[in-house]
């Protein structure tokens, strides 16, 4: 029989040698560990160029700052700023009942143009008897003057009559020395003419009074005389306030609240009927602190920007700057004489005209709110020797 050969069995706590393929990584363990190497070398280079490059900027972040600082400042800018325009109560000073209105709730209006009118029929019938009273008055100024020429031609007739009865009086005293009349005679005549001397003195009075009626002047026209110049400003008046009764825009812009009137409706004098807003001619009213008017000046151009219209701006220039401070108008101005005063920061009113001639643009309400920028010129590094 033949040998069979057997191959030794390794013991059991020996391992079996792994015969698979070992992976690349186990392979080349000094490439792996040399590739973040040169990444972590870049990575900290590029770090220190950065860093260096901030350092380097600092310098210049810094000259650039403190250049901004001293040049700049020279815009005051506050909020505290509203559009205002002309607003107006319209009304008249007569007194009456509305007949019509003619525009409607936020309607454009031109200058001149009818809003208005209360019922014309009492101020007509007024105005004609003022007329009337007029003519009469001509008549009477007539009548004054043809009374003092009566007055005249009685005096002179009156004057002629004493005349006569002086020359009786005279003959009756000679002829009572010669027996010639008797006593009874004498004192007839001597009576006659004491009366006749006291008409001619009534009638002289009188020619007086009349030539005062006729302010000293007996030829003077009836249209110069006191009482047709009384008369005529009567008739004036009732004109006046028949005119007054159609109510007409005096300047052109926007009326609101005009429900507020209707025909039928009964007016007292000077009442409010409705409003109208001038909507070409507005500014803006500005309240800057008083520390922040240092440099500003009546005429410095102003940069307007308005809450409604974001980045839309107006140009104008300040046109005049309060003489007192907001609280100076106050109803219970603050008392400062107290132990527990406080300094508050005062708001100086300032008006500034605003240029709205560009009609691309859309309108300015009063009431909207506002920022202005005024640019005084002045930087605050630089002193400015001009104040």
């Amino acid at each position: 029989m033949a040998e069979r050969t057997l191959k030794p069995v390794p013991p059991a706590h020996e391992e079996m040698p792994d015969v698979r393929e070992a992976p690349p990584a186990a392979r080349a363990p000094d490439a792996q560990s040399r590739e973040p190497s040169a990444k972590m070398r870049a990575q900290r280079s590029r770090r220190g160029w950065v860093r260096f490059g901030l350092f380097g900027l600092l310098p210049l972040v810094l000259i650039v700052g403190c250049y901004w600082y001293v040049t700049g400042g020279q815009i005051m800018s506050t909020d505290n700023a509203y559009v205002n325009a002309e607003t107006v109560g319209i009304s008249t000073d007569v007194a009456g009942i509305v007949k019509d209105v003619d525009v409607t709730e936020n309607e454009q209006v031109a200058a001149g143009q009818l809003l208005y009118r209360l019922d014309p029929l009492q101020f007509q019938i007024a105005l004609d008897s003022a007329k009337a009273n007029l003519a009469q008055t001509v008549l009477t100024v007539e009548s004054m003057k043809e009374d003092y020429k009566r007055t005249l031609s009685d005096a002179a007739a009156q004057q002629a009559q004493v005349e006569l009865d002086q020359t009786n009086y005279d003959r009756a005293a000679m002829l009572l020395h010669s027996n010639t009349v008797s006593q009874s005679n004498y004192d007839q005549a001597k009576a006659t003419l004491d009366v006749d001397r006291s008409k001619l003195d009534s009638l002289r009075q009188q020619a007086v009074v009349q030539l005062a009626k006729l302010a000293g002047n007996p030829d003077i026209p009836a249209n110069q005389h006191p009482q047709y110049l009384q008369a005529k400003a009567q008739v004036d008046e009732a004109q006046r306030q028949l005119d007054r009764s159609v109510v007409k825009a005096p300047f052109s812009g926007i009326v609101t609240n005009v429900t507020s009137i209707a025909p039928g409706k009964y007016l007292a004098a000077s009442t409010t009927a409705f409003f109208l807003v001038d909507t070409d001619h507005v500014w803006i009213d500005a309240n800057p602190k008083e520390t922040e008017l240092t440099y500003v000046r009546p005429g410095q151009p102003v940069t307007v920007t308005v809450d409604t219209y974001p980045g839309l701006e107006w140009h104008g220039t300040v046109e005049s700057i309060s003489p007192a401070a907001a609280q100076q108008f106050a109803l219970l101005p603050a008392q400062n004489t107290s132990g527990n005063w406080v300094k508050v920061v005062q708001r100086v009113p300032m008006r500034v005209r605003v240029d709205t001639s560009d009609k691309t643009k859309p309108p300015l309400r009063a009431g909207m709110s506002a920022e202005a920028n005024v640019n005084t010129g002045h930087a605050r590094g630089f002193p400015h020797f001009g104040l």
